[in-house]
């Protein structure tokens, strides 16, 4: 297995990530215990939610808990492919027959969706639940190349056709799945739920995607990226307040094929099949919907490729670890001075 290798002189530059640098896990500093902080945590949507406010009043952050946990099952009602009577259930079954009358809600997530597709270039694609159906992590199957050849012509965000209200799959066999960009999405709707409560500093995660509002007693959060090869372990830390920062891996769902290869959930839009060349990309940004869908775009695309959309988008920062072992760093990470040859 190759090495991983981090260079621990870089330090974030932007002032979403304060003065205290990029930390090694060996060298992580953790924001001193503190009293009138609430902790609660729920599986939800195929994960773990977890909730932290830093309140003093004890009542007030259980009432707020319970709204992000109704709000977060809501969502996962609404949006979860694994529920026959979910609402894009009903789309998946039903858009490429005829329109379909759809939610608000879910013609923006699908808008925001089709959004994603078209900056990255079709990296970012709902539509990879043509072929994501097919795959089995759980009992350790994958379609095989002809089912892939033949389903593989569906996934095209431009088979999606919004108009008012409805949605309409312009070819057979099309289906959609926004799982990578409905945690985010929930984790930013229980946000505004803590806000509307009053909570002030708060950490809100859903698996890989998580969201700081304010800090933790006078310093930022201690976040860590998980390493990708090591269980449990962590390759990095970051020092975050008032940012959202979603991770994606190839760790999440996975099994390992017969032929020794890793066969994970992250597909190629472009090949129906686990993309390649990366094992985590990590994005920072002011917005965890965003933060959620691009650290899967820029998985997909790569570190050369995907940095430089990064470097094109103003307030996000990105770090991805690849195949090899290797650590990338976008801009907003400078080597400090007396590092300098």
């Amino acid at each position: 297995m190759p090495s991983f290798r981090c260079d621990p002189r870089y330090r974030p530059r932007r002032a979403v990530f304060g003065l205290l640098g990029l930390l090694l896990a060996a060298a992580a500093i953790s924001p001193p215990a503190a009293a009138n902080w609430y902790h609660q945590q729920r599986d939800l949507m195929g994960t773990r939610v977890s909730v932290d406010f830093g309140v003093a009043d004890g009542a007030l952050a259980a009432d707020c808990s319970e709204r992000v946990f109704a709000e977060m099952r809501r969502i996962e009602a609404l949006m979860s492919t694994y529920r026959d009577d979910s609402e894009i259930t009903r789309v998946n079954d039903n858009a490429a027959l005829e329109p379909v009358a759809i939610s608000a809600e879910l013609k923006r997530l699908i808008e925001r969706s089709i959004d994603f597709s078209k900056l990255s270039g079709g990296a970012f694609d709902i539509t990879y639940a043509s072929i994501g159906y097919a795959y089995d992590y759980r009992q350790h199957r994958q379609p095989d190349d002809a089912t892939v050849a033949a389903k593989l012509p569906a996934i095209d965000y431009r088979h999606i056709e919004l108009e008012g209200n409805r949605v309409h799959f312009s070819r057979p066999g099309v289906r959609i799945d926004l799982g990578g960009i409905a945690k985010g999405y929930a984790v930013d709707r229980a946000v505004d739920i803590a806000g509307k409560c009053g909570i002030s500093r708060a950490m809100i995660s859903a698996g890989g995607d998580s969201r700081i509002v304010g800090d933790h007693d006078g310093r930022p959060w201690m976040i860590g990226i998980r390493h990708p090869r090591q269980d449990d372990g962590i390759a990095l830390r970051l020092p975050l307040s008032d940012s959202a920062i979603s991770t994606s891996g190839d760790y999440e769902r996975y099994f390992i094929a017969d032929d020794g290869k890793r066969v994970h959930h992250i597909l190629n839009p472009a090949t129906g099949r686990p993309s390649q060349g990366s094992w985590s990309a990590t994005v920072i940004g002011p917005d965890a919907m965003t933060t959620d869908a691009l650290s899967t775009t820029i998985f997909i695309l790569g570190a050369d490729k995907g940095l430089a959309l990064i470097e094109k988008l103003d307030g996000f920062d990105a770090i991805v670890i690849d195949s090899g072992g290797t650590v990338h760093y976008s801009s907003g990470f400078e080597v400090p001075d007396a590092a300098q040859p």
